[in-house]
């Protein structure tokens, strides 16, 4: 345990850094989910819908900070990889 004042406040930061990071992440997975659960069951019209709300939330997570903007276009890649193959 930090026993210096600068190291217990640095902490306390980090935890509710990483709880408020936690929900942002958490959301852009179920998202990601969905869109890949409407491209399995071959819906169309919802497929693109929810990878269009996913890569919106990529987006807003690297932009944030949460995750790498490198991991956030090859999740947004694999998902339109996926949607185009949907139609063959």
């Amino acid at each position: 345990m930090a026993n210096i004042k600068s190291a217990i406040k640095r902490n306390r930061q980090n935890k509710k850094r990483r709880i408020h990071n936690r929900v942002f992440r958490g959301s852009t997975r179920t998202q990601i989910r969905k869109a890949r659960n409407a491209i399995v069951a071959g819906e169309k019209v919802v497929a693109v819908e929810e990878v269009k709300k996913a890569i919106i939330k990529l987006d807003r997570t690297a932009a944030k900070g949460i995750i790498h903007k490198n991991n956030a276009a090859r999740r947004k890649s694999r998902l339109m990889k996926q949607l185009a193959s949907m139609d063959k």
